[in-house]
């Protein structure tokens, strides 16, 4: 049976009962079960990194392929230097000051044996990100582990901003849900890696190409190729990606989706009603 706790639906509690109304949800990630809860992009589906069969449960709920890496989530900076591998690059340290806590995922080499095989999907290398979300941070702080955690959904469907969503589909699958209201806009965090004197971005989010480019000035930054292809598209058919959303269907939605656009706003705007009205007609 899932757990669910609602806390701070319409105003966040104080930091010590924040504390006090996590510390269930906290001690069921430690104990090795999976965990939603909410960040500032999407609902997350976590579990404590540094356990396989923790681990093995996110897939198992998700019905997710098992050479699709996740994203280890932290609550501070300096839980990095724990099972990071080398120094991080200063242009990646440039990033992390002007975007942690957000949503700007890092792929950096990490130590052997120190995160779940299963986190990595075999790759000497580990997307990170520090939520910017209380509840989030608070959650892993108490938790006191580093902890994977991709969207709180069956794999292939859309990511969910709202607990009832992941209720909806993920209910009796996992050990508990944090409602904390709604996410955010529901778009996940942007993927990059430094490599061989560039930036690359593995896959969009809510930290644009644009951002980036400002942040890090005289530094090349390369984005995924027009038309919505990855980054690496040779590796695809054959290799581990090195992120999420980079070989698999991703922000799938099982009904028809209609782009209307133009110039003249009511034009558009009537459209729209006339569609969904359609729309509703035929149930």
């Amino acid at each position: 049976m899932t757990k669910h706790w609602t806390i701070g639906i319409n105003q966040l509690p104080a930091p010590e009962q924040l504390r006090e109304a996590l510390q269930e949800a906290a001690a069921m990630l430690r104990a090795g079960e999976t965990v939603a809860f909410p960040t500032e992009t999407v609902y997350g589906l976590g579990a404590d990194a540094t356990q396989t069969e923790a681990v093995r449960g996110i897939y198992a709920a998700k019905g997710r392929p098992s050479d699709n890496p996740l994203i280890v989530h932290i609550a501070d900076r300096s839980q990095l230097d724990e099972w990071i591998s080398g120094v991080v690059d200063e242009r990646i340290e440039q990033l992390l000051a002007q975007f942690w806590p957000g949503p700007l995922t890092v792929i950096l080499p990490v130590q052997p044996n120190k995160l779940s095989p299963l986190v990595t999907a075999g790759l000497s290398t580990v997307g990170v990100r520090m939520p910017d979300h209380p509840i989030a941070r608070e959650l892993i702080r108490l938790a006191g582990c580093p902890v994977a955690a991709p969207s709180a959904n069956s794999s292939g469907k859309p990511s969910p901003t709202r607990a009832e969503h992941v209720r909806e589909d993920l209910d009796g699958r996992i050990g508990g849900i944090v409602d904390g209201g709604s996410a955010g806009v529901g778009l996940e965090s942007t993927v990059v890696e430094w490599s061989q004197g560039a930036l690359h971005i593995l896959r969009p989010g809510g930290i644009t190409a644009e951002a980036l480019r400002a942040a890090l000035r005289c530094v090349e930054v390369i984005a995924p190729a027009a038309g919505g292809e990855s980054a690496a598209e040779a590796e695809l058919a054959a290799k581990t990606p090195r992120a999420p959303g980079m070989k698999y269907r991703h922000y799938a939605p099982r009904g028809r989706m209609w782009l209307v656009d133009g110039a003249d706003t009511a034009a558009v705007a009537a459209t729209m009603r006339r569609e969904l009205s359609a729309a509703k007609a035929k149930g």
